[in-house]
């Protein structure tokens, strides 16, 4: 999965919409990976997230 570091997500939470910047969470994710619990990293790697696995 490759998303641009820009990218932006809509989601509803209770009624309120609310901005999630995707693009950034996933790249200080990977960019932290060594410093994840491995049960973090298991649910990374379950959405299909390569970089998670190893």
């Amino acid at each position: 999965m490759t998303v641009p570091r820009s990218h932006e997500e809509r989601i509803v939470l209770g009624g309120q919409e609310h901005s999630v910047k995707l693009g950034v969470f996933l790249s200080n994710s990977k960019s932290r990976r060594a410093k994840m619990t491995v049960d973090k990293l298991r649910a990374l790697a379950g959405l299909g997230l390569d970089w998670a696995m190893s």
